[in-house]
């Protein structure tokens, strides 16, 4: 008997405040409606002109990408390309590979899909093979590595398959994690 009051008080008290939170929301939303309704046209259009603003400078901003080589996966030629093309971008990953190295062409396939879909980001290749000093700059002794470069600066390297499971068959959302634990391209 004694258990079954406690409990019976327990769910009242437990019911008044469930209802005294739904009460809360209720009214800070009654409060989010009436401001809406209060607003004029002139602060309508107001909000409109910003959000058209924020629209036109993120198209702007994307085209910019776009011409300077954003959204597409390409070779570069030699290491005096690789200095240019990374100044020019704030956000690079360059795949250091070896055209006989199967799991460089594995790497190749998730790259293609993230450039297209990381405009933010440059994506590049470049041959070992014809970028002695570099590799030795950057230390790049495994083959795949692509080296994160933020501000013209080297910020990390993915060696190997180990960050992506150390496995072949990785997800391209496994690359681009983890691209996105280095601030590399912008993950969500």
């Amino acid at each position: 008997m004694e258990a079954d009051a406690s409990v019976d008080m327990f769910s009242k008290v437990l019911e008044d405040q469930l209802l005294q939170s739904a009460k809360l929301v209720e009214e800070h939303l009654d409060s989010e409606i009436q401001k809406l309704d209060q607003m004029d046209e002139d602060e309508l259009e107001h909000l409109k002109e910003k959000r058209l603003e924020a629209l036109r400078k993120a198209q702007q901003q994307k085209q910019e990408w776009l011409s300077k080589g954003h959204g597409e996966y390409r070779e570069i030629p030699s290491e005096r390309e690789f200095f240019q093309e990374v100044k020019e971008s704030k956000k690079v990953v360059c795949h250091f590979y070896r055209d006989s190295t199967l799991r460089c062409k594995i790497l190749d396939r998730h790259l293609v899909i993230l450039s297209k879909k990381h405009l933010e980001t440059k994506f590049l290749k470049l041959n070992v093979e014809k970028a002695p000093f570099l590799c030795e700059r950057l230390r790049i002794k495994v083959i795949p590595t692509l080296a994160l470069l933020k501000d013209g600066k080297t910020q990390d390297y993915v060696v190997g398959f180990t960050d992506l499971g150390n496995t072949d068959d990785f997800t391209t959302e496994t690359l681009e994690w983890r691209l996105g634990c280095s601030d590399i391209l912008n993950y969500r």
